[in-house]
């Protein structure tokens, strides 16, 4: 039951204000897959970059925007969602939102960017991606992702 439990998660219909869309940062180097991880701003634990879906933008080119402007990265947005996960915006009476998660393979990593004071950024592999990641649905993620690429 216990394991039944810890990856069980209530299906909730989000309204589309409450929704938002974030990016995995991956890139393949010598044939490994890495990770790009940020820190939070408010609680500075690790987490892929993510924030509102913009009006006028789709879901994924939102993702990508929010990688460019928290992680420093641009690269290929996939259109398809990896996943989706649950987060909370604001401190004191925070909300709960559902982030849909866009895998995005870097191309580039910029020496400057809008949040580069903001936030710390690294590259993990997944093992090390799953320890220092925050929230354990995005480790899930992660490792559903990984799993998806190298056909493992």
């Amino acid at each position: 039951m216990r394991e039944l439990l810890k990856h069980w998660s209530p299906a909730v219909e989000t309204p589309d204000a409450l929704r938002q869309a974030g990016a995995l940062p991956y890139s393949i180097v010598d044939g490994r897959m890495a990770f790009l991880l940020i820190t939070s701003r408010r609680s500075g634990k690790w987490i892929f970059p993510k924030g509102a879906i913009e009006p006028g933008y789709t879901a994924w080119d939102s993702a990508a925007t929010e990688a460019a402007e928290e992680a420093g990265v641009v690269g290929t947005i996939a259109q398809d969602v990896i996943g989706s996960y649950r987060a909370s915006t604001g401190g004191e009476g925070a909300t709960l939102v559902n982030v849909d998660l866009y895998p995005l393979l870097v191309t580039e990593q910029l020496d400057t960017w809008r949040e580069k004071g903001q936030r710390l950024r690294h590259w993990a592999t997944l093992t090390e991606a799953k320890r220092l990641l925050a929230d354990r649905s995005l480790a899930r993620l992660a490792v559903k992702f990984h799993t998806l690429y190298s056909g493992k």
